[in-house]
């Protein structure tokens, strides 16, 4: 049984987190920066390691990117 993907807040210091994000691509290319989003992006899937949460996590980033 797999677990749903958490949609509901779940940083203690959101702010803090979107600092590190930003922080961490300062200084790059745009293609250093897609290259480091790819592997942020691996990293965290496997770190979830769980195929329909990650399914879940895909449609809701997705979403509103093809609407109208």
């Amino acid at each position: 049984m797999s677990d749903d993907l958490t949609l509901t807040p779940n940083l203690a210091q959101p702010d803090d987190a979107y600092a590190l994000l930003l922080s961490a691509h300062e200084g790059l290319s745009k293609a250093q920066s897609d290259a480091l989003n790819a592997r942020l992006i691996l990293l965290l899937a496997n770190h979830i390691g769980d195929a329909e949460v990650l399914k879940q996590a895909l449609t809701q980033a997705k979403q509103g990117l093809t609407d109208g």
